[in-house]
């Protein structure tokens, strides 16, 4: 795994994103969006769900790390 920069997190990562409802779905932290360089907002990375494979562009503040 190799370091994204200066991100929160690096590639490869075991993360948990966090719901509104409180819950925590396991994920894996791909990168960091530009969503919000163009678009405005609060910024984001991107993260997959081994699960189901699919991923998408969350909050960095939704995303915290978790144990392997």
């Amino acid at each position: 795994m190799s370091d994204l920069g200066d991100g929160p997190f690096h590639r490869g990562q075991p993360v948990w994103v966090l719901a509104s409802d409180g819950s925590q779905r396991a994920a894996e932290y791909v990168g960091e969006a530009e969503t919000n360089t163009w678009f405005g907002g609060a910024p984001r990375v991107l993260v997959v769900y081994p699960e189901v494979h699919s991923g998408e562009a969350v909050e960095v503040d939704r995303v915290i790390p978790r144990e392997g």
